[in-house]
């Protein structure tokens, strides 16, 4: 299975990672898809969890202090109850203000129908004050569900919820952030009509509690050469190009 890690990413602590959150991927052979969006995003974040504070800050966040504590993969975000399923999230930074949760996407924008499935449960009044925005795009979503075409904005609205809560339980500032790559063989049409989505949305949900921000894998690669960052990380970020081409 070493093979499908990159130089530096802890195999064992990716493994209980994976095994604890399920969707069986590795023994399901879908890790080692070639399309594989959890491969990019294991390894792209799995060479930090032992080495948090060398991660390179995310960009259209710039205004934070970036202090990473802890770099996790596969974090799950529970909702305030018991029972039901609770998002998890590709990857999560914890720094000393924010939580931070990464949604990870590949090839999945551009090839899957998107389906709009948020059942009552989510209209309880248990989020807090400033969600307000991610309520109205929950709403919005029930009432024009073909509205994204790209952007799968019902999974965003649930790991909003999720990691308001989350960081409530350990007294940070939640972040979303959504991380994408744009594959050379998708075309540039799909490829500038997934950013005009992400855009929109972004507008939609500001000013709200959970702050939205979104970047390509590209843009936050190019971080990674930074003169403030070791040649290791750099070193990283170029494996990961070969590799992904994200």
């Amino acid at each position: 299975m070493s093979e499908l890690f990159l130089s530096g990413v802890p195999e064992n602590l990716v493994r209980q990672a994976l095994d604890r959150a399920g969707g069986n991927e590795l023994a399901s052979g879908k890790f080692a898809s070639p399309e594989s969006s959890a491969a990019l995003a294991v390894n792209g974040f799995g060479w930090f969890i032992e080495r948090p504070a060398l991660l390179p800050p995310f960009p259209n966040l710039d205004d934070i202090e970036w202090s990473p504590m802890s770099v996790e993969i596969e974090r799950q975000m529970r909702f305030p109850w018991n029972g039901g399923r609770h998002p998890w999230l590709d990857a999560a930074v914890v720094t000393e203000s924010c939580l931070i949760g990464v949604e990870s996407k590949r090839f999945e924008p551009f090839r899957d129908t998107k389906h709009v499935v948020l059942s009552n449960a989510y209209d309880r009044d248990v989020w807090g004050e400033a969600m307000d925005p991610w309520c109205a795009m929950r709403d919005r979503l029930r009432s024009e569900p073909s509205h994204f075409r790209y952007l799968d904005a019902a999974q965003l609205v649930k790991h909003a919820f999720g990691l308001v809560t989350e960081a409530g339980r350990i007294s940070r500032a939640p972040v979303l952030f959504y991380l994408f790559a744009e594959p050379s063989r998708v075309s540039a049409s799909a490829r500038s009509e997934h950013r005009a989505e992400i855009e929109a949305f972004s507008v939609a949900v500001s000013g709200a509690r959970v702050r939205f921000a979104a970047a390509s894998w590209s843009e936050w690669l190019m971080r990674f050469a930074s003169p403030a960052k070791t040649p290791a990380v750099a070193a990283h970020a170029e494996a990961l190009r070969r590799k992904f081409e994200p």
